[in-house]
């Protein structure tokens, strides 16, 4: 390497260039062997770093995001899961609810598909550069519970509750909450009112809500109040995948047996 690139990949390493450091001597020779204009060169070289920076900053987003999975819609059965409304949900994949700061509720029975519905939209939202964050309820009571312990509610809320702008909350109704972990949540919902997103998946219908949140039809009622008040409710109905796969077995054995 001669001065000049030195001196080149020199700043661009100060810039923070670092995908240009590496491919701009390549694709200059590149460029000159095929006669390409400078404009055309540059314009080459912005796109090669600009596209390392989406692909670092979408790395750092699914980081953040804690998603146990990599669903997509593609994946998503709609020949089995009959009872997805498959319109609807291909129109919310659009993501505008998330500029609204519209909210989302998946609700319907176990194994349906609700969790993979709600990942495939939150890896959607990293994929188009959004910060995201996906957890269920129970782990979340739990995080909130330590944070308080610590002192460090304010903080936990600012970073992990207000902070994304698309905050997904897995299996709510799976785990019944006592009174202070109801109101935790509540707390939840009523800081990012209109402010953020929400993704929440239940397998119980809006009126049992109360069950799940220490009988507290008050609370519950407030805390649906602003959870539905700019919000998309996907009920789904059907089998369950899990067990629709286990009796696909069942069946393969019985006919194995049979043979």
């Amino acid at each position: 390497m001669n001065l000049q690139q030195d001196r080149i990949a020199s700043t661009c390493e100060r810039l923070g260039l670092h995908r240009m450091a590496v491919e701009w001597n390549g694709l200059a020779q590149d460029a000159a062997r095929k006669e390409v204009s400078y404009a055309d060169f540059l314009e080459q070289l912005l796109a090669i770093e600009n596209g390392a920076r989406l692909e670092r900053q979408r790395d750092t987003l699914m980081k953040l995001a804690t998603l146990p999975n990599i669903k997509t819609l593609e994946q998503y059965d709609f020949g089995f899961a009959s009872g997805a409304p498959r319109a609807q949900i291909q129109e919310l994949a659009s993501l505008t609810f998330i500029e609204r700061a519209e909210n989302i509720v998946f609700l319907g029975p176990s194994g349906v598909g609700k969790s993979h519905l709600a990942q495939a939209l939150a890896y959607r939202a990293v994929m188009a550069g959004i910060k995201t964050r996906f957890i269920t309820a129970a782990d979340l009571m739990l995080q909130l519970a330590t944070a308080r312990k610590q002192e460090r509610l304010r903080e936990y809320f600012n970073r992990a509750v207000i902070g994304p702008r698309l905050l997904i909350i897995d299996e709510i109704g799976y785990l019944p909450f006592g009174r202070e972990e109801a109101n935790l949540l509540f707390n939840v919902v009523a800081k990012r009112y209109e402010r953020g997103s929400i993704i929440l998946t239940s397998n119980l219908a809006f009126a049992q809500w109360s069950s799940a949140f220490a009988d507290d039809k008050t609370l519950t009622a407030a805390l649906l109040d602003r959870l539905l008040h700019h919000a998309h409710i996907v009920q789904i109905a059907g089998e369950s995948y899990r067990l629709k796969d286990k009796r696909k077995a069942g069946q393969a054995n019985k006919r194995a047996k049979a043979d």
